[in-house]
């Protein structure tokens, strides 16, 4: 499994960016896929994830905030990301795994998209 994601950049305190991951399988379903997050001198952190059915889990930090989408046919994900903050800056991570689980990663991480939120 590959997994491309793309979309973030700078943007100001207020502003809204969308990530975007496409995976490329061997045959599989993919049965989750979600994002994570690392900002500098932190660990790696769950935003959001969501299954093939539809169930899906953000973050506490996240709600009200982001959403998460995704299409099962083109085996893509989006995080739309709105009211932006600096404590939103990071490198978000595309995650994806086999099995349903909403809270812990799945087997196959993407390169780590950057974002960056100006005050």
């Amino acid at each position: 499994v590959q997994l491309q994601a793309s979309g973030g950049g700078l943007v100001q305190t207020g502003g809204s960016l969308k990530l975007s991951c496409v995976a490329t399988t061997s045959g599989f379903a993919i049965n989750t896929m979600g994002w994570y997050r690392q900002a500098p001198g932190k660990e790696r952190a769950l935003v959001a994830a969501i299954t093939s059915g539809g169930r899906w889990h953000l973050a506490d930090f996240a709600k009200g905030r982001f959403d998460i989408s995704k299409d099962n046919a083109r085996n893509t994900v989006w995080l739309q990301m709105d009211n932006l903050n600096p404590e939103d800056t990071a490198v978000y991570f595309c995650n994806a795994g086999y099995d349903y689980s909403l809270t812990e990663p799945g087997d196959f991480w993407g390169q780590g998209t950057e974002v960056t939120v100006s005050s």
